[in-house]
């Protein structure tokens, strides 16, 4: 029997997360030199960096649920070195500071693994890069571009395979090409949430659970329970940005859905040769992403439903059974000799998409208002840079990092519902049908259709 929901597959399996009492909520109006909504991994980590660059500076996390409740509990466990918007900021700024951009990205990474060891995170972190595969030809076109584009971004230690290489690393079915790289870990998301919060609290930060923000404003986080006012408030909520006050438009929540299966004999990942952790995606349109766990598990995820009417969330990870179906047969056609392997675990959550699909970080030295997020995905390694830049803003310091394109880029918002619900759902069924007509037709070029869909959606 497949467990639907329960926030995710990650918090049944932190064995403390359940049982451990939440962190107190705000009781009365409060101070602080810097307030953070959000205690996920944008938030937390520009926390600790505050905190530890400046020792006397009061800050204090305020965060609805409980620290990881949202996309960082929820995530596929991919620390990588992607960045949403990349090619956008070099079109904006020139390739020299988007690849500045691109280098950050790769620090972050070992960045991210030498705190966690320093900290004593035991978030199951394995270093065994990304493998990116292409099983049709089109695919394939697309896999070697995006090769050249990386190595065109400085990624020198990126490495092609051909359909007998790639099976060598992962065997899987119809696999014709990949693209690997070692900048890429996995995790246990929610055991790296949990023990980042830990540290920030170590250091001093205030953290208040279960504590909703209702309104942002100059100087101030208003919530049921009271008013906290700080010279900066700094807005790290990411896919449940559309609800607060102002927000229904800035970031789109988009929901992605993952399932896991139930521990795998060491026989069956010897016949897929899937032996260092490698993380795994795939150059479809509506791509999957997926991991071996560290008890020996797949978790695969993808798309399923896209978008809620009116930007809403859900509040428990409960996912929709045509979505676990769908990723059960996505997997069974990547690994036949899965088929019928027990899936133990089915959930989702939402990522923050600006309407640009541009990552971003931003502080109004005016109004003391900062934010971070719009990751469309990819958010486990950004938000530490993230976290980063908006600790030298807040410093007010001229750094390499507060000099990176993404900082301070605004974009417009995005269109009223109905516009919203329908172009989001319209965009992903022509992603889904331009994958079946690539399947079917094995012509080495992208579908009309997709290049079509990409214009519109502004991903490219």
């Amino acid at each position: 029997m497949t467990i639907n929901g329960g926030i995710s597959f990650w918090y049944a399996t932190d064995r403390t997360a359940p049982t451990t009492p939440p962190r107190p909520p705000l009781t009365a109006d409060a101070t602080a030199d810097v307030v953070i909504v959000g205690g996920g991994y944008t938030g937390l980590w520009t926390a600790y960096y505050l905190k530890a660059s400046a020792p006397d500076l009061r800050v204090t996390v305020l965060e609805q649920k409980f620290c990881g409740y949202g996309a960082s509990g929820r995530n596929g466990g991919w620390l990588y070195n992607g960045i949403a918007g990349r090619d956008r900021y070099a079109a904006l700024h020139g390739h020299q500071a988007a690849q500045r951009l691109q280098q950050a990205m790769n620090d972050t990474v070992t960045e991210v693994i030498d705190v966690a060891a320093k900290e004593g995170i035991d978030a199951e972190i394995h270093r065994g890069g990304v493998l990116e595969v292409a099983r049709t030809p089109a695919q394939l076109t697309r896999l070697k571009a995006f090769h050249a584009a990386e190595l065109a971004f400085g990624e020198t230690d990126r490495e092609l395979h051909d359909a007998t290489a790639t099976r060598a690393r992962i065997d899987i079915a119809d696999a014709v090409g990949s693209s690997w790289t070692p900048h890429g870990a996995r995790i246990h998301p929610l055991k790296l949430a949990r023990g980042l919060a830990a540290a920030c609290e170590r250091l001093g930060v205030v953290i208040h659970e279960s504590t909703p923000v209702t309104e942002i404003a100059p100087r101030k986080a208003v919530t049921p329970y009271g008013t906290v006012r700080a010279p900066y408030v700094l807005r790290c909520t990411e896919g449940f940005t559309a609800a607060l006050k102002g927000q229904k438009r800035s970031w789109l929540p988009m929901n992605s859905s993952m399932i896991v299966t139930a521990p795998i004999p060491e026989s069956t990942w010897q016949q897929l040769s899937w032996s260092d952790s490698t993380l795994l995606g795939d150059m479809a349109h509506a791509y999957m992403y997926a991991q071996r766990t560290a008890d020996g598990r797949i978790a695969i995820g993808g798309r399923g439903v896209p978008y809620r009417f009116g930007s809403r969330t859900d509040n428990d990870g409960r996912t929709q059974p045509a979505t676990i179906d769908s990723l059960r047969e996505l997997l069974f056609s990547f690994f036949p000799v899965l088929t019928g392997t027990e899936i133990t675990h089915a959930w989702s959550g939402v990522l923050g998409v600006p309407r640009d699909w541009c990552a971003t970080v931003t502080l109004d030295a005016g109004t003391g208002l900062g934010w971070a997020g719009g990751y469309v995905g990819s958010g486990v390694a950004t938000a530490n840079l993230a976290g980063r830049t908006l600790r030298d803003l807040v410093l007010g310091e001229t750094t390499e990092l507060t000099a990176l394109p993404w900082v301070n880029h605004r974009v417009r918002r995005w269109e009223p519902e109905p516009f919203r619900w329908l172009g989001v759902q319209a965009l992903y069924a022509a992603y889904r049908r331009a994958d079946r007509q690539e399947t079917a037709s094995h012509t080495p070029t992208t579908t009309p259709l997709a290049r079509l869909a990409d214009r519109i959606s502004g991903r490219h």
